[in-house]
């Protein structure tokens, strides 16, 4: 028998259909160049997950940020980049996963020629979980990668 369910927890199990949510285009303040966002749950209670599906147009990115809780880039399709600051961007594929730590500011976002999707997760435990700095430069996105095996 299964255990019972708390009262505080919402039911045990939603469907949130696809119809519920529309793209939307990611804010300025947060993105270079286009960018399209897919929420694919924003669950409340003692997960406080976060997933999105990001869409990345060519040359487009994040602007420096950092995630309380970590966050876990999973890359879908096409070419992309990602930097923790002060260290050598890497270049990502699809397949790649990322796990960037608490508080690492970093940012990610598609070749200079090619677009990227990812799937991004995190926990956002104060409800918020990113935090967000300046645009990423033109020369931060376009430094060498770093060198691999």
């Amino acid at each position: 028998m299964p255990a019972p369910i708390p009262p505080s927890f919402p039911d045990p199990m939603n469907v949130i259909r696809s119809s519920d949510h529309s793209t939307k285009r990611g804010p300025s303040e947060w993105f270079t160049g286009t960018v399209w966002l897919d929420e694919i749950t924003a669950a409340a209670g003692p997960a406080n997950i976060r997933a999105l599906r990001v869409f990345f147009e060519p040359g487009a990115r994040t602007a420096w940020h950092s995630h309380t809780a970590g966050q876990t880039l999973h890359i879908l399709s096409g070419e992309g980049r990602v930097q923790k600051a002060g260290e050598p961007r890497i270049d990502v594929h699809p397949g790649d996963t990322v796990w960037i730590g608490p508080g690492e500011r970093h940012w990610h976002g598609a070749t200079a020629a090619r677009s990227m999707a990812h799937l991004a997760i995190q926990a956002e435990p104060d409800g918020k979980g990113t935090t967000w700095f300046e645009h990423v430069s033109d020369r931060d996105f376009e430094s060498a990668p770093a060198r691999t095996g």
